[in-house]
């Protein structure tokens, strides 16, 4: 088995997408290694960067997103159910070893979620409804990604900002979180809610199972030459080295660079649009700074 990787802040604008898929296309393109991309982000960034809307529509007429692999778990149904390996698009962007499981603009009703739970509750006379609850987040994804999880070597999965459901499950199914913070002080507080909701994760999963996901480390996204050179900017990353340890930040800082916005225009990561780019560049670096950190 591989290594699962969320890449997460509860800040939103930090650049997380951009980061899942220009490092898994790395991973892919420059180590020959088999990725699998996962996209829990109802915004589906991760998802249309690597696909046109056009194709996405397909996908979703088709029931071939995330959001039907949910719907199979949570609604008992006698339809004929799709596998994981016919939802997954193979090779995305004619890359081998890239692939993508698409999110969904509707991933899930927490409604539902909760009258099945609940229903599973009083079927099982369980009383302490917190625990049934704890127990279908921390199953969710790794009951998905069950079949495929031994067939890649990464398997990034871009959270949605904030802390809901599918991020909950995402930490609890991960081995490591990569974390991209802009260097300014609302994104660092970012950093501290995630540590704390990662703590109280750990802590109201403790009696029935261990949630071990380490740290991988914060990586420092849209910095230009202002950010790194300004009095102010410095204290906000020396208040991180001060609070997370050097060992935890990535050397490699992604700059603001606008081939990155540019290929998501053309559907697939700057890496492959802009090879030459300073921002492509920097998430080669990065890829070969996260595999030496692992």
């Amino acid at each position: 088995m591989g290594y699962v990787i969320s890449t997460a802040n509860m800040k939103g604008g930090v650049g997380k997408t951009t980061l899942t898929v220009n490092l898994a296309t790395c991973l892919a393109k420059n180590h020959g290694k088999r990725v699998l991309v996962l996209d829990l982000d109802t915004q589906i960034s991760a998802t249309l960067s690597l696909m046109s809307p056009i194709e996405f529509a397909k996908l979703r007429k088709k029931r071939r997103t995330l959001r039907y692999l949910i719907d199979d778990i949570v609604k008992s149904s006698d339809r004929t159910k799709l596998s994981i390996e016919e939802v997954i698009q193979k090779d995305v962007n004619q890359l081998s070893g890239l692939d993508l499981l698409p999110g969904d603009i509707d991933l899930y009703d927490e409604f539902v979620i909760s009258e099945m739970l609940h229903q599973q509750a009083v079927n099982l006379g369980e009383n302490n409804f917190e625990s049934i609850w704890n127990r279908f987040e921390r199953v969710l994804l790794g009951k998905i990604l069950e079949p495929v999880i031994n067939e890649y070597d990464f398997i990034l999965l871009d959270c949605a900002p904030g802390y809901n459901l599918l991020t909950r499950s995402a930490l609890a199914t991960s081995n490591y979180y990569v974390l991209p913070a802009k260097p300014e002080p609302l994104s660092v507080v970012g950093i501290q809610l995630l540590e704390r909701r990662i703590a109280q994760l750990k802590e109201s999963h403790e009696n029935e199972a261990k949630i071990d996901i380490k740290m991988l480390g914060i990586v420092f996204t849209m910095s230009n030459s202002n950010m790194l050179t300004g009095r102010y900017y410095k204290q906000v990353i020396n208040r991180v080295y001060q609070d997370y340890g050097a060992e935890k930040i990535c050397q490699t800082q992604i700059p603001v660079d606008v081939n990155v916005a540019k290929a998501v225009d053309s559907f697939m990561p700057v890496v492959l649009n802009s090879p030459q780019s300073g921002g492509s560049k920097a998430f080669t670096q990065l890829t070969q700074e996260l595999l030496q950190k692992l």
